[in-house]
């Protein structure tokens, strides 16, 4: 029997080894597109479909703080340690994933100007956004830590940041009405996108280009997602037609993609029906409003992924460790990534008679980034297994049978984001 004064801790569940391995797949990805001009960015998921890594990381951020933070909502936490101590760590994610931005935004201008002089190229501060830095220096420098001001490659955070600020919200809602919650989303990207509601871009006209108000949608299924899979549910359930469904529309896109003169009649169907009407980001193709088909894509892709017991074998190996790794230590290899390939694309637009740099730069990037995260994941260890002083008794007793959330889910929720390229995935023009 279970003495009154004691608090029960539900049994540990298996970490999902899928989302680590596809978080680390998509940094790598990400990396390379962030390095425009080199031969291994023909090969990552862009090319495939209509979404990109951007899409598939907001989707996996979601899962990861639906697992990490929903635990605290449950009415029994709430009655037991109070509602702020649920809303508190994620804020707390959010003001970190703020100030990491500033710093990679002082990264990004202090990299493009060293190149800008280092190789006489006065055009590198223009690139990414720059121009207001060196032109218009003091409303710039005003929108940087407003968020208004964003830079190319460097403007992911923000949005991620932003949905953090909301997340409390839709988890309570989520947890107890997760169709109501669902319902919301929907309405909100499509009114923003309907008539074009975005955060100021200050000092430049329009709005950032990861409208948190049409991104939320892509990272509010996949909290809800999360949330079940703590509950070791299914959101979405396995259906036999749905996956058959699923995996027929990914190849349609696929061939779509894939094959030029039937992308370009099907392309100019979509515009036809936008001409006629039709909502934009319903028939189009773009990123900042999230279009239906970029969102359909990757949902798709991520329902047929998880349908797959294979998936699930293969990125528990030993073969993706490497990539678990990397998706572990999310922020730190997004943000040692990020800086690398701003120094790459510097030094390719410096350098671009050293034919070999498009091949050399992408691996030896990819390598340093996994390096990052060996050293990130012994400095967690280390922090782990340092004594500490033994926890004072609580004067206070708890109630019996209250579920304790594991602490490596609710302490180190490692959420991470990160920036696709700024270019559609062979359907649209560069942004």
């Amino acid at each position: 029997m279970q003495r009154p004064d004691t608090v029960s801790v539900p049994k540990k569940r298996p970490r999902d080894p899928r989302i680590d391995a596809f978080r680390g797949l998509a940094l790598v990805m990400i990396f390379i597109d962030h390095v425009p001009g080199n031969p291994y960015e023909n090969w990552t998921i862009r090319n495939f479909g209509f979404s990109d890594a951007a899409e598939a990381f907001f989707v996996m951020s979601g899962i990861a703080a639906g697992m990490a933070y929903s635990g605290r909502f449950a009415a029994p936490q709430i009655r037991l340690n109070g509602l702020w101590a649920a809303i508190r760590p994620i804020w707390g994610r959010s003001w970190t994933l703020y100030i990491v931005h500033v710093l990679l935004s002082a990264w990004a201008i202090a990299i493009f100007a060293w190149g800008a002089m280092a190789f006489d190229v006065p055009d590198l501060l223009t690139k990414i956004n720059l121009r207001q830095v060196f032109e218009n220096t003091g409303e710039a420098l005003i929108g940087i830590p407003l968020l208004t001001h964003q830079f190319g490659y460097v403007n992911i955070l923000p949005a991620y940041s932003v949905l953090l600020l909301f997340a409390p919200l839709a988890i309570l809602i989520g947890m107890r009405a997760p169709l109501l919650m669902v319902s919301i989303s929907i309405a909100m990207w499509f009114v923003a996108g309907m008539w074009r509601i975005d955060l100021p871009n200050y000092p430049n006209p329009g709005g950032w280009f990861f409208n948190p108000l049409s991104w939320q949608i892509i990272f509010v299924l996949g909290l809800l997602t999360g949330i079940q899979m703590r509950r070791g549910e299914r959101f979405v359930a396995r259906r036999r037609w749905l996956f058959w469904a699923a995996a027929g529309f990914l190849g349609f896109v696929l061939v779509w993609a894939q094959v030029p003169a039937l992308g370009e009649r099907l392309n100019a169907m979509m515009r036809q029906a936008a001409e006629a009407g039709l909502p934009f980001h319903v028939v189009g193709f773009d990123k900042t409003y999230v279009s239906l088909p970029r969102m359909l894509h990757v949902l798709a892709l991520f329902y047929v992924l998880s349908c797959l017991p294979w998936v699930t074998r293969i990125a528990g190996s030993a073969l993706a460790a490497p990539l678990r790794l990397m998706g572990r230590q999310g922020l730190l290899v997004f943000s040692f990534g990020t800086v690398v390939s701003l120094a790459f694309q510097a030094l390719m637009y410096g350098r671009p008679d050293l034919a070999l740099l498009p091949w050399l730069l992408p691996p030896l990037g990819v390598a340093a980034m996994l390096v990052a995260a060996a050293l990130g994941e012994a400095s967690r260890r280390d922090r782990r297994t340092s004594p500490v002083a033994a926890p004072v008794e609580a004067t206070v007793e708890p109630p019996a049978a209250v579920p304790v959330p594991h602490p490596g889910l609710l302490g180190d929720p490692r959420p991470a984001a990160v920036p696709a390229t700024d270019r559609a995935p062979g359907l649209q023009p560069a942004e």
